[in-house]
């Protein structure tokens, strides 16, 4: 994204006081704007579709409809959309399937204004923000499931794009990612895209899973 654009939000929350907080919030950060609200997932899907923001903040539990239903009908009919978990819950059968159902990412609700600041910009810029809790449990999932091989090997990799690939799987972000090699973020994310084209991969969870069931990541 660039400094100069807004980047628009929807906030999907039955909470009002929550939504009425969060708008508070965001609207204050100059590159960032609320254009919308909905209180369960029914109305996100009519919200999404008359203002067509640039990213939904979506809660999981709601009634009516739910976030994970609500986001599968937003990514289906609008395959470019970015959405964001943005919930209080940890259990792993609400996160996977959100990211299953074509969530863009999975944000607790007790991180602080200056980390859902940063994970917004990841989502802006194309990336996966997950909260170091949910990267855990996916990590953790992924070891458990090693039946899924990948079909490509990763012998192609040279030793620079092997150690990319190990810190997405430890859920650095492409900012991150350029602090440890001395790299900046773009170049980290050319180098990131020519990995998994190489691997046939289509996302960084794609690419976590890889890492660990090659036993790149512990």
């Amino acid at each position: 994204m660039v400094k100069s654009e807004i980047a628009t939000l929807l906030l999907v929350d039955d909470h009002t006081l929550f939504r009425d907080g969060l708008r508070e919030l965001i609207n204050h950060w100059e590159e960032f704007r609320v254009v919308g609200e909905a209180s369960n997932g029914r109305e996100a899907v009519a919200m999404y579709g008359q203002q067509q923001p640039n990213i939904v903040l979506m809660d999981v539990q709601m009634p009516v409809m739910n976030g994970v239903e609500a986001t599968r009908c937003i990514r289906e009919k609008y395959p470019d959309a970015r959405v964001v978990m943005l919930s209080m819950s940890v259990e792993e059968k609400d996160l996977f399937e959100a990211l299953k159902k074509g969530a863009q990412g999975y944000v607790l609700k007790n991180i602080s204004a200056q980390q859902l600041r940063e994970r917004l910009h990841e989502v802006a810029r194309g990336e996966v923000p997950l909260s170091s809790v949910i990267a855990a449990k996916i990590l953790n999932e992924f070891k458990r499931q090693r039946k899924c091989e990948a079909s490509v090997s990763y012998a192609s990799l040279t030793e620079h794009e092997t150690r990319i690939l190990q810190l997405v799987a430890e859920g650095l972000s492409n900012e991150e990612i350029g602090e440890r090699l001395f790299l900046s973020s773009n170049t980290v994310k050319k180098q990131l895209s020519h990995v998994m084209q190489k691997l046939q991969l289509n996302n960084r969870v794609q690419a976590a899973v890889y890492a660990v069931r090659k036993g790149l990541a512990d």
